[in-house]
């Protein structure tokens, strides 16, 4: 276990960390476990074939309320929120004013019918600029409501609906990108409690899962209930890392940024039809010029690319080494590698100049001064096995 600054917040799983023998880093404010004694890879293997606990309670969840909310929040994101059915999830991306990404996140149309409830989960590390960000444009349009009372749990894994059923079987109504509350049979010192939750089918792995909000006070009984079943290990940031990786997923700060448009993050297919140039509210969101003309092509198209690499050598390479092209001339760099645990083979995402971003282009990354011979490859590096119905 690391000596970690005291100043550092805790979440209200901090104590169940140590018991189980976490090393814990600082991140995003917090003391959080990065590996358990098993350590990284096989967390990762075990999310893969069974189940991982995360805690992710670092992360910020928020509401915005009120009948003008839809329609506030997608004045910031290229999405469409107004049209979103109630129970169901969209991906998002809140853009600054030259269409770079602020900060990517998820939410949740919970009640429509009772004038408007958006669940909102976004980075730990970007929460109090997001919660800023949003009562400055829209906080006279709806409430902007932090919920730092509720911890964050994430239960990923093909096991991983199995296991959640046992508490509550109606849980496996749910499919991906859709959430709803429910009621957990949760143990708590020696008796059942009914745990109430809210919970969304997705994650961070690329596997089957389920994001769980729950009030912090019962988070332990919670994660002491899930830990019960021998499908469920504890995992930590090392292996959250090397997973979302592997699923081709964003690090905000690694591979996007406020420098970075969603078109040269490869993530258009999260700017919905409706707000695209042919659409019925086409436009009207931060830097939306530039990130409409990105779209369109041509001149005026992006310069550079987020791809996938696989290295053609067993040598790991990690950011934010460079690449370059046969003739030696810089071309991009690495923005997330490793190790990856499930292709055990070394991996990364880098941003290239477009005309070296088709799949099979041959680059070579910078290690220690030495060149490692890399392919520009399709993402993900692993299927995803998300449970569509």
């Amino acid at each position: 276990m690391s000596l970690l600054d005291p100043g550092l917040l805790k979440t209200p799983l901090h104590a169940l960390h140590l018991e189980l023998g976490a090393r814990m880093v600082p991140f995003a404010g917090y003391a959080m476990p990065v590996q358990y004694p098993a350590g990284v890879i096989a967390e990762h293997l075990h999310t893969r074939a069974a189940a991982g606990l995360f805690d992710v309670s670092h992360m910020g969840q928020l509401r915005l309320v009120g009948p003008d909310a839809g329609a506030a929040f997608e004045s910031l994101m290229p999405v469409d929120v107004i049209d979103l059915p109630v129970g169901k999830q969209r991906y998002g991306l809140l853009l600054n004013q030259a269409g770079g990404i602020i900060d990517d996140l998820m939410f949740v149309n919970r009640d429509a019918a009772r004038g408007g409830d958006l669940f909102v989960v976004v980075n730990g590390a970007c929460k109090t600029a997001d919660i800023a960000h949003l009562r400055r444009h829209i906080g006279e349009r709806c409430d902007v409501i932090a919920c730092p009372e509720r911890a964050l749990l994430a239960l990923q894994g093909p096991a991983a609906a199995r296991v959640l059923q046992r508490l509550c079987p109606d849980v496996g109504q749910l499919l991906f990108m859709s959430g709803a509350h429910f009621e957990l049979a949760c143990t708590d010192q020696g008796r059942t409690v009914a745990v109430p939750c809210f919970i969304t089918r997705s994650g961070y792995t690329g596997e089957d899962g389920f994001e769980i909000s729950v009030e912090a006070d019962q988070a332990m009984a919670l994660a002491r209930s899930l830990l019960a079943h021998a499908e469920v290990k504890p995992v930590g940031l090392g292996a959250r890392n090397s997973l979302r990786l592997e699923a081709g997923l964003c690090l905000h700060g690694n591979d996007i940024d406020a420098n970075t448009t969603p078109v040269q993050a490869s993530l258009a297919w999260a700017i919905s039809k409706v707000r695209r140039s042919a659409g019925a509210r086409a436009g009207r969101f931060p830097g939306a010029d530039i990130v409409l003309a990105q779209l369109a092509g041509g001149a005026s198209g992006p310069q550079r690319l987020r791809v996938g690499l696989r290295a053609l050598e067993r040598v790991p390479v990690r950011e934010p080494s460079l690449l370059q092209d046969a003739a030696g001339n810089a071309v991009g760099a690495v923005s997330s590698g490793l190790l990856a645990p499930s292709v055990n083979h070394p991996i990364a995402m880098a941003y290239v100049q477009t005309a070296f971003s088709a799949p099979g282009t041959r680059l070579a990354a910078l290690v220690r001064g030495k060149p490692v011979a890399m392919e520009v490859v399709r993402l993900p590096f692993i299927a995803n096995r998300y449970v569509r119905g």
